[in-house]
């Protein structure tokens, strides 16, 4: 199924990640290489202090489907998807988490989805979402408070908007991603809310997911800040009606 993603874009912004960043590229690129032969995966570094952006180009000197674009500075992971997707050439887009706390190996549920829809995104809140390894209680409760915040003010319907696993076809990527402003961690809402808006059909499917202790999302600061951004979607985008809103 996979087969018919043909050229297909990889984004994974990645911001400190020189711990994970090789383990992750081996494994897509060990899944993906057999399946297609028209792939690329570009790692968006952004600005890390640590060897990311070293080690990413190192391991793309063997590896050509692999590459590597640099923030001069820390701009946040909403701008790197944005301009990630901007760069891409595929016709199918995803953009991942560097920690692969969804496997690769769920791009194979989503395959069904693609003909009949523009965006495909992975969701941890459907009754058949597999989590391997839970998050704290503290923060699976302010998931569920920011969650329903969302579908309130901005996206009903969707029960997960942050899983870092969301599929675009070319043209929607390139529509949404042109419009889209947020630089941090709430971008995920914006640009659901703008590909809502403009008509684009989303899918939510329920995927594998596993905890990664060394998030870097601070529970109650990039809350608040995420909180925010989606009132500022609201804001920035109060031209556009979302298909919820003209239910309503």
């Amino acid at each position: 199924m996979i087969k018919q993603l043909s050229r297909l874009s990889i984004i994974i912004p990645a911001y400190d990640e020189a711990r994970r960043i090789t383990p992750t590229l081996e494994r897509i690129t060990a899944y993906l290489s057999p399946l297609l032969d028209d792939y690329e995966v570009i790692v968006i570094d952004d600005g890390s202090k640590d060897e990311t952006a070293q080690i990413v180009a190192g391991f793309c000197a063997n590896h050509p489907h692999v590459h590597l674009r640099q923030n001069v500075r820390n701009r946040g992971k909403g701008y790197s998807v944005r301009h990630g997707m901007l760069w891409a050439t595929g016709n199918w887009l995803l953009f991942s988490d560097a920690d692969l706390s969804t496997p690769i190996e769920e791009l194979e549920r989503f395959a069904s989805y693609i003909n009949e829809f523009d965006v495909v995104i992975g969701s941890r809140g459907l009754e058949t979402s597999n989590i391997v390894e839970h998050q704290p209680i503290y923060r699976e409760w302010m998931g569920r408070v920011f969650n329903r915040f969302v579908q309130r003010t901005a996206l009903a319907g969707l029960a997960d908007t942050q899983c870092g696993f969301k599929l675009f076809s070319r043209i929607c990527a390139r529509d949404v991603f042109s419009r889209t402003t947020i630089d941090g961690f709430g971008f995920d809402v914006e640009a659901l809310y703008v590909a809502s808006a403009l008509g684009y059909r989303i899918a939510e499917v329920p995927v594998t997911w596993a905890n990664d202790t060394a998030t870097k999302v601070h529970p109650v600061r990039d809350g608040l800040r995420m909180a925010t951004d989606v009132v500022k979607t609201r804001w920035t985008h109060r031209g556009l009606t979302t298909a919820a809103d003209r239910n309503r």
